[in-house]
Parts: structure tokens; sequence; C-alpha cells
């Protein structure tokens, strides 16, 4: 990186943020962008916690204290509390995992100071087993409740997870719910009601038997935008008792037999373009859509 002109004391001027030091140019070919979408994009905090860590001063842009809407290159030293941030290139590409959680898993270790429900140890968190030069903080789209389980999508990429968040609530979305006992016909219009405790109503489009063994029988249930925890709510509201909800697609994205519990993989361009893309309520073709869910 070329350096900036001496001045005439012989000391150096700072680079102006957003370009190549002293040189007055953008410091990549495109335009540089906003310091706290930057660090959004990167995973390392969301556009309001940055924009908190510009007023509070704890950011410097090539060694001068950062200011809200200044914009950066990867030319650009930007530093967090004195240590180095590094600045990615927009393009760099981000990267998305699917991931089948086991019931229970927990999505990141507890903090040491916090009460433990458990006695035992936790098992390793699911996040922290995804690879380090993905990112170093990973964020859970639309996260199902730790006591259950199945699909669930997570990107180091801030910006694209403020997305993607956005985007399952558009999305129809298909669950394995397990119950003790059989459904009534008053049970099933309740669920596919969809009225939740709130008032609000989910679109359910079907409700139906999938099988199961003994007491306990699995219900496929299929509704657009719908979070693990309002499909719990939705059949436990019936008084149906409910012992697991897992997840089994989300728009075009299901998830498949040769995904193992706890085990993930990183989704191709071409399957997240399709994710960013999908119409409103797409109906997906899979498995878990002619089968029942995968037993515990």
């Amino acid at each position: 990186m070329a350096r900036a002109p001496a001045r005439r004391g012989g000391g150096r001027r700072a680079a102006a943020p957003g370009t190549a030091a002293g040189r007055g140019t953008p410091a990549r070919a495109g335009e540089p962008e906003r310091l706290q979408k930057m660090l959004a994009r990167v995973g390392l905090a969301s556009r309001r916690e940055a924009e908190a860590w510009i007023r509070a001063g704890r950011l410097t842009v090539n060694s001068l204290p950062a200011t809200l809407g200044m914009k950066v290159g990867p030319a650009d030293q930007v530093r967090l509390d004195g240590r180095p941030v590094r600045v990615q290139a927009q393009d760099a590409g981000a990267r998305v995992f699917i991931c089948h959680r086991s019931p229970g898993e927990p999505l990141r270790t507890p903090d040491a100071a916090s009460p433990q429900p458990e006695a035992r140890l936790p098992r390793q968190a699911l996040l922290e087993r995804l690879p380090r030069r993905a990112g170093r903080r990973f964020i859970s789209i639309s996260p199902m409740p730790r006591v259950d389980g199945g699909l669930e999508l997570v990107t180091s990429d801030g910006a694209l997870a403020e997305r993607l968040q956005r985007r399952v609530h558009t999305l129809t979305g298909e669950f394995g719910v397990r119950v003790r006992g059989e459904l009534t016909e008053a049970n099933l219009s309740s669920i596919l009601g969809g009225e939740l405790d709130s008032g609000e109503r989910l679109q359910v489009e079907r409700c139906e038997p999938a099988g199961g063994e003994g007491a306990n029988r699995w219900y496929t249930l299929v509704a657009r935008g719908a979070s693990g925890k309002q499909v719990r709510q939705l059949f436990e509201r019936t008084g149906a008792l409910v012992s697991r909800v897992q997840r089994v697609r989300l728009g075009p994205l299901a998830l498949e037999r040769a995904l193992g519990r706890s085990q993930f993989r990183e989704l191709t361009q071409e399957e997240l373009a399709a994710l960013l893309a999908a119409p409103a309520a797409a109906a997906g073709a899979d498995w878990a859509s002619k089968e029942p869910p995968l037993t515990p």
C-alpha cells in the first residue's frame, strides 16, 4: 500500500477512510461500504452494536476515531479496542451452512456464570464445530427451541443473516411433530385454524398423521413463516402433549437423510440463490413430505 506524502515537519498524514492510504482512490474496484455495514456483513456485530461501538470510541480507522457513516475498504486499517479487524471485500462470498440439529443440542456453549439446568456438562455446541475459516461469529436463522431440533441455517455474514431472517418469514416450512396419543378431529381443526396465544394466525396448509409407534404419534405440519416455538404452541393449545418438534424443510431446502444428526454441510451458491429467490410458500418436493419424520 502506497505511503501518504510526508508533511513538511516529516510526519505522515493519516489516510482518508475508504481510500488506499494517501492515494485518494477507492481501496477496491467497487465502492467502499459503511463501517457498521461491513462489521455486520463479516458477522462481528449487528449494525446497532457496531454503531454503539463507534459512539463509544472503540473503533478507529487508519488511526483516526471512527464516525457514524464512515466508509472503509480492504486497504483501510480498522481496529476495535486496539485489535485489528480484517476488512473483507464485499465479493468475498457469503457462506451458509445447513445443519441437522439434535434435540437438546446447544447452539452455543452457555456462559460459565449462567446457571445450568443439568448437572452434567453440555455437549459441544453446534456452532462451535463449524470451520473457523468460515467466520468467527455465526448467526442462526430462525433457530428451533433447544428441546427440539432438525434443520437449522447458520451464516457468519450478518447482513445476509438479516436478509435470510426476513426471507424465512415468507417461506413454507415443514415440521414433524410427535405427540402422545391420537389427535381428535377437533384438535386437527383447531391446528388448521392456526391461532396462537397472541391472537395472531399462522397460515397452516395442512396437518396430517405421519405414523408412529406405541403411544407416540407423528404429525406432519406445513405452514408459512412458522417458527418451531409457534408450531409447538399451536399443538399445545389444543391440549396435545408434544414431546418433539423437528423442522424438516424450509422453502426449497430439505433435511436430507444423508445428513446425520449433529452434522452440517455448506450450501452451494445455487442453493443459496434458490433460497433467496424462492417464491413465497414454495412447496418443496423431498422425502420429508412423503415419509414420516426421522424418529428419535
